[in-house]
């Protein structure tokens, strides 16, 4: 299948990339990809849709568009003269847009090629895992515009770094290049700027080429998994484990590999 738009979105383009791959680029280069209130309804309405119907998708990779910007966070220009009360109603939109992210049964790769400042970098935080340019920055300074985050990253952050370095980050509000992030496991690898989307969508398209059941049901495992006590989470894995087992994916693998082929997943 050629490369295809997925949907219409005024702040976001979501392309098709083969098959199984969608490409999400943040699309307001001009605003540094800022978060503005209508790219909190394109992000809800394209993950609220990707959850409903995942359209034989397999794999997702969300950057930002241009090369400075992955998301500098929320569009202050637009909030500047907000009431409290508009303020807190657009946040609303932003908190569901980044569940339905968190939500995705599908895996999801941020691909950070700049600045992720803010809700930028809950954003990316909020993906399966991280792949950075070399020129990425990350930071949560809320605390400098007298909030704090609010997009999940004091919970996030705290999950990827630990409770003590969020902390630090959060309530200095210090901005942190991605080698530090790497070193603290935040970020899973790093690349220079012209690699770092190939990169992403290469390991994308290596997860889709598994099988797409096992792939859903071994990120639910491990995402719920993380949550609760590792008894629990031995439980969920072999009920996410007992759902791969009638599937004809698993057949098709056995097969495959009895036959020293590649396998042809379908998702069934």
């Amino acid at each position: 299948m050629a490369d295809a738009a997925v949907g219409e979105f005024e702040t976001v383009t979501a392309r098709r990339i083969g098959e199984h791959v969608l490409l999400i680029s943040l699309d307001r280069p001009e605003a540094a990809n800022a978060l503005n209130t209508q790219m909190g309804r394109d992000l809800l309405t394209l993950f609220s849709g990707l959850n409903l119907d995942a359209q034989n998708l397999r794999s997702v990779v969300i950057t930002g568009a241009g090369d400075r910007h992955f998301c500098a966070g929320g569009d202050l220009r637009e909030r500047d003269g907000m009431s409290d009360q508009a303020w807190l109603e657009q946040h609303v939109l932003f908190e569901h847009a980044f569940y339905a992210l968190m939500d995705c049964p599908l895996p999801v790769i941020a691909a950070v090629n700049g600045a992720a400042i803010g809700g930028g970098c809950e954003l990316a935080l909020a993906c399966d895992f991280i792949f950075a340019s070399e020129r990425a920055r990350f930071g949560q300074p809320e605390v400098k515009l007298g909030i704090i985050p609010g997009g999940g990253g004091t919970q996030t952050l705290t999950r990827a770094v630990g409770a003590a370095r969020a902390k630090e980050l959060i309530l200095s509000g210090q901005v942190f290049t991605p080698q530090e992030a790497l070193a603290w496991g935040m970020v899973n690898r790093i690349f220079p700027p012209d690699q770092l989307l190939e990169q992403a969508l290469a390991t994308a398209r290596a997860i889709a080429a598994a099988a797409p059941v096992a792939v859903r049901s071994a990120k639910l495992a491990i995402t719920r998994g993380a949550e609760v006590d590792r008894r629990t989470g031995l439980a969920l894995e072999i009920a996410a484990y007992n759902q791969t087992v009638t599937t004809q994916d698993r057949r098709e693998g056995v097969r495959a590999a009895l036959e020293k082929r590649n396998p042809e997943f379908e998702g069934r």
